[in-house]
């Protein structure tokens, strides 16, 4: 079901879940609030940004090589500022920042790593369509005081939990800890977070493909087979398919986890060579895959479970295919029936993931 609880806050709800879990340390509570403190802030920015002269750019380039917008700086502020004193993280890592950000020296490093994109979808900004923040946590590897890269370099498989924040007609926090997915509706009224979808199930098939088909002649065959295939009118398998892309991530898996079909970011040969696609493994692909397995969900890279991607390095890209599990599988036959082991795609995909023994 999606429908929520009346008067289920995002803390009660926390709280009611570690009684059914006693060995639960309190941790992931803590952080989860503090995500939802920084979203508010954020949340709030966003929502008078053409007031506030908070459009526009920097005069920055991130890592990424794309021009930093003044809210995707605020953004990286107020997140940071949220995660980096509380005793809950030993390492971060941003979109927005070349290295992995240490905790500083004189906050308590804690038990967890974070991966995360202060607002995706920010080029849409000015334009005022819906824009996000995604954030991956899982439990630190190493010892000692000091986090380590090593702490972020982990599957999605392994992850503690995950969620995004969508701002858009409303704000709303989906997460997940490994017990399914709910969302969470802000209410501005009384500045609290209240349960709004509960244990959000995706459909098994749906009849939405979301993806940007400027990109079309620069895939593999297989994933052009396969778009052609969901365009063609078949009224046994209830095509064709309606399209939907909005070129936020955020906003497109929000309706993909809602109604179902399937979102997709393939790997492309723009450049001559083909490459992994645009979307980064860590604070993207790795905490939306997740989500959507915990709703029942698939999310795959063309050939394999994405979850199971161990990354090489902070800002690796991966091709991206999430939805219902039934509109996945057709697409994966479709890669392995044209595009085979040895195609380009694939080479592609190989290069970019190593798959733990």
């Amino acid at each position: 079901m999606v429908e929520g609880r009346i008067g289920m806050t995002l803390t009660r709800h926390i709280y009611e879940g570690q009684l059914e879990h006693p060995e639960a340390t309190g941790q992931l509570t803590g952080i989860l609030n503090q995500i939802a403190l920084a979203a508010k802030i954020v949340s709030r920015e966003v929502n008078k940004a053409g007031l506030v002269e908070a459009l526009g750019f920097t005069g920055d380039e991130n890592v990424q090589g794309e021009e930093v917008r003044k809210l995707d700086q605020f953004a990286q502020d107020v997140f940071y500022a949220a995660f980096d004193h509380p005793g809950h993280f030993c390492i971060m890592v941003s979109e927005e920042e070349d290295a992995a950000i240490p905790i500083p020296d004189e906050f308590e490093k804690g038990p967890y790593a974070i991966a995360f994109d202060p607002l995706d979808g920010s080029s849409n900004i000015d334009a005022n369509i819906t824009v996000g923040t995604i954030f991956a946590i899982w439990r630190r590897r190493s010892e000692g005081q000091e986090g380590c890269e090593e702490d972020l370099l982990q599957p999605a498989r392994d992850l503690a939990a995950a969620g995004y924040v969508v701002y858009g007609t409303s704000t709303m926090l989906v997460a997940s800890t490994g017990h399914g997915v709910h969302g969470f509706t802000l209410d501005p009224s009384v500045g609290e977070f209240l349960e709004s979808h509960h244990d959000i199930a995706i459909p098994e098939r749906g009849k939405i493909y979301s993806v940007n088909e400027g990109n079309y002649p620069y895939w593999s065959k297989g994933v052009q087979s396969y778009v052609r295939w969901i365009k063609e009118p078949d009224e046994s398998s209830d095509r064709p398919y309606t399209s939907r892309y909005v070129g936020s991530m955020v906003a497109d898996i929000h309706r993909t986890l809602l109604y179902g079909g399937i979102f997709m970011y393939p790997a492309d040969s723009k450049n001559g060579e083909m490459n992994t696609g645009k979307l980064r493994l860590l604070y993207e692909c790795a905490p939306m895959g997740y989500l959507i397995e915990q709703a029942g969900g698939a999310a795959s890279t063309g050939t394999s479970p994405v979850l199971d991607v161990v990354p090489q390095e902070l800002h690796q890209r991966a091709p991206f295919f999430a939805g219902s599990k039934a509109n996945v599988a057709d697409l994966e036959r479709f890669v392995a029936e044209h595009d085979g082991t040895e195609s380009p795609s694939r080479r592609a995909e190989m290069a970019a993931r190593t798959v733990a023994p």
